[in-house]
């Protein structure tokens, strides 16, 4: 009753993103797929329950969360717009929103740079339930032109085949955008990360070192009290796992 909100991570009561889980964000690494994707977490864990809220438990407040890891992760600079692959219509209008626009707008507001809607989806099925091979035919989009010259960033919330973002790409290519930079707020385990770091990490309730799903309290103190402005340094499992 005291508080008014829960962590979209881990459901406890408290902040929309607790630390513990914060720090299991940071203990994971940024992922290229193999379609050229950059995603800024892997589609697991932490991640994964943020982006699920966000697209099935109208947790629009993970949208936020994820978008701050996108630009600080990715690193991105340049961009003049940015705009977001679209989902069904048919599952926008069952969730009340697009997930993909909700993000690509707090992408945006993170950047300070403009957010359009440069892509129309075709009628089609949604990916969400389709086997692989069923996903690897992708969508269909069709594109308005924007003024020439300008820098896209093309955001999704995951990845797990690429099909979509590529014929996102394509269509706002085919419209004459000739520098288009596709990036997700995560990837699914299939595509390897880019880096690998170890955090010592517990499954709630346990002391163990082995599970990558929640850090400890000792070992997510010991990263705040090593981190400078926020930013999380690198540690090694030995050092943590001797804290916790």
């Amino acid at each position: 009753m005291l508080f008014s909100s829960t962590c979209a991570g881990c459901n406890q009561p408290g902040a929309s993103l607790c630390r513990r889980c914060r720090f299991s964000l940071a203990s994971t690494s940024p992922v290229v797929t193999e379609c050229g994707v950059r995603a800024a977490l892997p589609f697991d864990g932490v991640a994964r329950q943020l982006v699920l809220g966000l697209k099935f438990g109208n947790r629009r407040s993970a949208a936020r969360h994820l978008a701050a890891q996108l630009v600080r992760r990715l690193r991105l600079q340049s961009i003049d717009v940015v705009t977001w692959a679209p989902t069904s219509a048919h599952r926008a209008g069952i969730r009340g929103f697009d997930q993909a626009e909700l993000l690509a707008r707090a992408v945006a507001r993170e950047l300070r740079v403009p957010c359009r809607r440069l892509l129309y989806r075709t009628h089609g099925p949604a990916q969400t339930g389709r086997s692989r091979a069923e996903r690897l035919h992708g969508p269909t989009f069709r594109a308005r032109s924007p003024r020439s010259g300008l820098r896209v960033l093309l955001v999704d919330d995951v990845v797990t085949t690429g099909a979509t973002m590529s014929a996102a790409r394509q269509a706002l290519q085919a419209a004459g955008v000739a520098d288009v930079l596709c990036v997700a707020a995560a990837a699914t385990p299939s595509q390897r990360p880019a880096s690998r770091r170890t955090v010592a990490t517990a499954g709630r309730g346990s002391s163990s070192t082995n599970t990558p799903s929640m850090p400890t309290a000792s070992a997510a103190s010991t990263l705040e009290g090593t981190s400078s402005r926020k930013a999380v340094r690198a540690a090694s499992a030995p050092n943590l796992a001797r804290a916790s």
